[in-house]
């Protein structure tokens, strides 16, 4: 791993609850009032927010986990659903944080989907839910082929990894350094849980439609699982929830959150504070 990961790892406050036969890891940064919660991407680890978290820190208390089957997390026991993955962090933030808790949710990706259904069991719990570069929401998304990298060692692997980032994660292939490329084969080697069975359909719309928090999106503009109308995506929110806040980066890709990161930590900071000045007077 490189120093920026391994800097990030060390000031981490970790922590874990059950999930099934093994536990969740959850890692925390940050002391500020209000609460942030993270969940990554499809095949991911809270590696996904590397660039975000001490920026979203310097005003919130940070919770990044690993979604169940991925990162350092253990398999969802019995997963037929999303709602099967999500309640075991369901469960473990009521433990972490207590029966009182209040706090803000962001999800990227597949991370966006069980946040969507996480927002759903935890009703008056979650202030928001910033759903981020998500799919499941009854739109059709482009085909896209990634490489297989299982079957590959040293410089054809990593050459693979690269290219899965350019064609899925990252728009500017001159940002795909050689942090984010241990960030993909770390959470290659991780993933567990295949999400992307669960990507299509309309299962984060039907959610997001039970959850009580206003929602908010950030997308890319050239994301590629919602290229070429990342507009659809935000009607479809907006007709869920008017209030709806949004933001879209000029040039960036999927993994928005990495790409552009100073634009992505800025709008999203400004997103929450906009809905707790709305909500809390």
């Amino acid at each position: 791993m490189t120093a920026e990961i391994d800097a990030l790892e060390a000031r981490a406050q970790p922590s874990h609850t059950p999930c099934g036969d093994g536990r969740i890891a959850w890692r925390s940064w940050g002391d500020g009032p209000g609460i942030l919660l993270l969940l990554h991407g499809g095949s991911g680890s809270w590696l996904h927010w590397l660039r975000n978290i001490d920026a979203l820190a310097a005003r919130y208390r940070v919770i990044a986990a690993d979604i169940p089957g991925l990162g350092e997390s253990a398999m969802p026991p019995d997963a037929k659903d999303i709602y099967d993955v999500a309640k075991p962090l369901a469960a473990g933030i009521a433990t972490l944080l207590g029966p009182d808790r209040r706090y803000h949710l962001a999800g990227f990706s597949f991370g966006a989907n069980v946040g969507g259904h996480l927002a759903a069991l935890e009703g008056d719990h979650v202030r928001s839910v910033t759903v981020v570069g998500a799919a499941s929401l009854g739109l059709p998304r482009p085909p896209l082929d990634l490489l297989k990298v299982r079957d590959k060692q040293g410089a054809e692997r990593r050459a693979a990894n690269a290219e899965n980032l350019a064609r899925l994660m990252i728009r500017d292939r001159a940002k795909i350094d050689d942090t984010s490329l241990d960030i993909q084969e770390y959470n290659t080697q991780h993933a567990r849980f295949r999400s992307r069975g669960f990507a299509s359909g309309d299962s984060l719309k039907e959610a997001l439609k039970l959850a009580k928090a206003p929602i908010n999106g950030i997308w890319g503009e050239m994301d590629t699982v919602a290229w070429p109308n990342v507009a659809a995506r935000l009607d479809v929110l907006r007709e869920i929830d008017p209030t709806l806040l949004s933001h879209v980066i000029t040039g960036a890709g999927h993994w928005v959150a990495y790409e552009a990161a100073e634009e992505f930590n800025a709008a999203l900071l400004r997103i929450l504070a906009e809905r707790e000045a709305s909500t809390d007077r």
